[in-house]
């Protein structure tokens, strides 16, 4: 199949002048042809809009969700795919998973609502090269498809930030405690009512006094992100809250 110009699709079947030689030796298409999947109607329309301004980039197709991405991907042969993580029938993730193994030369950005490892890290095992909100502006999303063509990740410095926190208290990149380094930092062996890593974490920062704004800037996720992990942790422990969130993190030791 071949583009608007009549040139061989992947970079891998073009010619020296068909691409661009990045410093990392990869073969940068000189048009990259992305698919977007994103279940939302009025998102995916805004995205195709957006890439069809953008130098660079030819939008093959739009799927609406996992199922389909996967479908188009094998039909169209896409450079990139702009996959949404939470979509129905097959999720992002799942979605991510199975087309990095049936078609290894197609990479895959993530797009989120929430920058939060509950999305971060699954994206990232499936094998997601890039990883974006949705708010993300226009050179965002151009650097982060310029990037993984180029061999390289597309990511923001605040998630390249929290894969080094994860790698310096003793975690891999997918979460699991590393073995040389477990025992001394402690695995995670889950929190009160439910409560996850990241949400202990967000209620010990609420108890010592900390905004909103600050606990973003302190674990490196947005501040939309820190709103839900409160919702989520106000509603498992049943409190109503900030003060109440304060005397509860007392009474279980997250804080002493």
């Amino acid at each position: 199949m071949t583009g608007r110009s009549g040139r061989a699709d992947r970079p891998g079947d073009a010619g020296p002048s068909d691409g661009v030689e990045r410093s990392g030796g990869a073969r940068r298409p000189e048009t990259a042809r992305v698919l977007v999947a994103e279940d939302q109607t009025v998102v995916r329309e805004g995205l195709v809009l957006m890439l069809g301004l953008l130098p660079g980039v030819e939008v093959v197709g739009a799927a609406a969700d996992g199922e389909e991405a996967v479908r188009l991907v094998a039909r169209l042969d896409p450079d990139v795919v702009l996959m949404d993580l939470r979509m129905p029938r097959c999720d992002g993730v799942e979605a991510t998973r199975r087309v990095r193994a049936e078609h290894p030369r197609t990479q895959v950005v993530v797009l989120t609502t929430y920058d939060d490892d509950d999305s971060l890290f699954p994206a990232l095992r499936a094998g997601a090269r890039g990883y974006l909100t949705k708010d993300a502006d226009a050179d965002a999303v151009l650097r982060a498809v310029d990037a993984v063509l180029s061999g390289e990740a597309g990511l923001a410095a605040s998630v390249q930030a929290r894969l080094l926190d994860r790698l310096a208290y003793g975690t891999a990149p997918d979460g699991a405690p590393r073995e040389d380094t477990a025992a001394a930092t402690g695995a995670w062996s889950g929190g009160p009512d439910g409560l996850t890593e990241r949400e202990t974490e967000v209620l010990a920062l609420i108890a010592e006094g900390l905004s909103n704004q600050e606990v973003a800037r302190a674990l490196h996720i947005g501040t939309a992100t820190v709103k839900t992990h409160i919702n989520n942790l106000f509603a498992k422990t049943g409190v109503r809250d900030r003060a109440q969130a304060v005397r509860y993190a007392y009474r279980h030791g997250i804080v002493t």
